[in-house]
């Protein structure tokens, strides 16, 4: 048994290394014909062995060491604050509309300090899907435990993309701004 689970571990990362985008834990278990559950097990185990795997919204992506050789696109962090209603979704439709990915979120737990959590959102396709999900686990975003204010990093092509995200977001009263 000691076997099998190592080769089924080693078999995840390879499936997740030739994947070019998030795979569900319920994808891999299909596709090694075990449940879910054990994949959920697995993966834990395999990120407590060094390896850097990320759960997404949409599943889990195998980080990669270095970006892709050739990519140049600029990486920013911006600070939010919106309500949690429509806010969030008028936050994540700016910034993809204009042409960023959300990398991630970040806030500032009194108790825990930096929490992060990984978003890889790059379309409405990708925003729409983290939505249906907040909706259908009735969960809180993490800017919930901060009362609306956090940090996404972003990527975008360029300088320009970036200014004209913060713009957006800016004229929507979703960046932060402290006079």
């Amino acid at each position: 048994m000691g076997s099998s689970a190592a080769q089924r571990r080693t078999a995840i990362v390879e499936i997740l290394s030739q994947s070019t985008e998030a795979l569900s834990a319920s994808v891999l278990a299909s596709r090694l014909k075990v449940s879910r559950q054990i994949v959920v097990g697995d993966v834990a185990l395999l990120r407590a062995s060094g390896e850097r795997i990320i759960a997404t919204p949409r599943g889990y992506l195998l980080e990669k060491s270095q970006p892709a050789q050739g990519d140049s696109r600029c990486i920013r962090t911006i600070a939010c604050e919106h309500h949690l209603g429509d806010g969030l979704a008028r936050e994540l439709y700016t910034v993809v509309d204009n042409g960023g990915e959300l990398l991630d979120v970040v806030v500032e737990h009194p108790l825990y300090g930096q929490i992060s959590a990984p978003l890889k959102l790059a379309s409405r396709y990708d925003v729409d899907a983290f939505l249906e999900k907040v909706e259908h686990f009735k969960a809180q975003p993490l800017a919930a435990l901060t009362d609306g204010i956090h940090l996404h990093n972003i990527a975008c092509a360029s300088e320009a993309v970036f200014q004209r995200i913060t713009a957006a977001l800016e004229e929507q009263g979703i960046l932060l701004k402290r006079e």
